[in-house]
């Protein structure tokens, strides 16, 4: 079985579209997913599926809107495409290092739905500054922001993009990473 995982888009935050975690994850193992975890409460959900990415989505979101009322966007990696985005992450060990040791979060991936045009890339890409620097990636956008993310108009522009996408920080990334591994085994 594939190990995938669930990225929920928008809930959570704010007060917004709240969803319990072990409500959540009631309704995976409801619809017959196996090895089901949720990690912290912005909506990570690991399961074991062999449906395709796909059907999975779709499946999900219609399940979510139907137990819970909400009408969300799911983003959905395998495990083995986590790994790949932190081993293929552009930004250099020395940056990464320099993010980690900042007192406010620096770095994150926003996964998109889709990978974006170039045209909406070159439209994002005038949002770069010496304080917000983006690389993208197929689906990834690796986002290291100096000042954090609340003040970055990078970050606040992302949806110029116009593809369906959820942010997390790159310690979320690793620790769901780490996750889908043991549970893999």
């Amino acid at each position: 079985m594939t190990i995938n995982i669930a990225f929920l888009r928008g809930i959570n935050v704010g007060g917004h579209n709240k969803i319990k975690m072990t409500e959540l994850k009631s309704m995976f193992e409801s619809m017959g997913f196996q090895r089901v975890q949720t990690y912290i409460q912005s909506g990570n959900v690991l399961f074991a599926s062999e449906d395709n990415a796909e059907t999975l989505r779709i499946q999900i979101e219609q399940e979510i809107e139907k137990v819970f009322s909400i009408s969300i966007t799911v983003i959905l990696r395998t495990a083995l495409e986590l790994e790949r985005i932190i081993q293929n992450c552009p930004f250099s060990e020395e940056k990464r290092l320099e993010a980690a040791s900042s007192k406010v979060e620096t770095f994150y991936v926003s996964l998109l739905l889709n990978s974006p045009t170039r045209e909406a890339v070159e439209q994002l890409s005038a949002f770069q500054s010496d304080s917000d620097e983006l690389l993208i990636q197929d689906r990834e956008v690796y986002l290291l922001l100096h000042d954090g993310i609340r003040n970055s108009k990078l970050a606040n522009n992302l949806y110029k993009l116009n593809v369906s996408s959820t942010m997390r920080n790159w310690k979320t990334i690793n620790k769901i990473n780490t996750l889908a591994k043991s549970i893999e085994e």
